[in-house]
């Protein structure tokens, strides 16, 4: 399976690998699903389709592999800054843990640090790590919220999630055009004026 490893000095390296075992049997139950819905899983165009999705499944799902913690950790720095730090238009794909179809959308992440920082794609790393599980949006928005702030003990964090989900788009109620967003906040951005400071910074376009 895709899953990230560390070595002696804690770099961050995601290395794609497939287990043999659970890409057997994860195509033996998608071979068995084609049939159940009415197709010949032994026609030309099907034939490598279950492995073909086995393979995709442990990708979308690498995250349980993966300690967002330790990637935090392994660029954690000591700096006197105590302004907000802000990664926005993170893109997130990540999979309804309900019909298992996927949502999609952008993550805006920020924290206050208090005497210590940490890389900028590590933020970006660990919304990724969240959101390739089976989710829903509103606990990937507090997951995010509640790693940054209990690893790097800052003076604040704020997440905001806008995502279009496919559950809503291509069945059930079918509305298209509809995005969902959610957000959690914690220490200085429970403040007003910091929190509409942080919505300022990420609804402004850069010229």
């Amino acid at each position: 399976m895709c899953s990230p490893k560390f070595d002696d000095s804690k770099s961050y390296e995601r290395i794609d690998v497939f287990k043999d075992e659970a890409t057997q049997k994860l195509s033996e139950h998608y071979k068995s699903i084609l049939d159940i819905v009415g197709e010949d899983s032994s026609r030309e165009g099907l034939q490598k389709t279950p492995e073909r999705v086995a393979k995709a499944m442990q990708f979308l799902l690498q995250g349980y592999e993966t300690d967002p913690v330790e990637i935090l950790k392994s660029a954690m720095f000591k700096e006197d800054y105590r302004q907000m730090v802000i990664v926005k238009d993170i893109e997130i794909y990540s999979m309804c843990e309900h019909h298992m179809l996927p949502f999609i959308g952008k993550a805006h992440v920020a924290y206050i640090p208090n005497g210590t920082i940490t890389g900028l794609s590590k933020i970006a790393r660990v919304v990724d790590v969240f959101a390739r599980r089976l989710q829903v949006q509103e606990r990937l928005t507090m997951q995010i919220k509640d790693c940054i702030q209990e690893t790097l003990k800052p003076l604040g964090v704020a997440v905001v999630i806008e995502a279009q989900h496919l559950c809503m788009q291509m069945r059930g109620v079918q509305k298209q055009h509809s995005i969902t967003t959610t957000s959690d906040f914690t220490g200085a951005f429970q403040k007003v004026a910091t929190r509409e400071e942080f919505i300022k910074l990420i609804s402004s376009k850069l010229s």
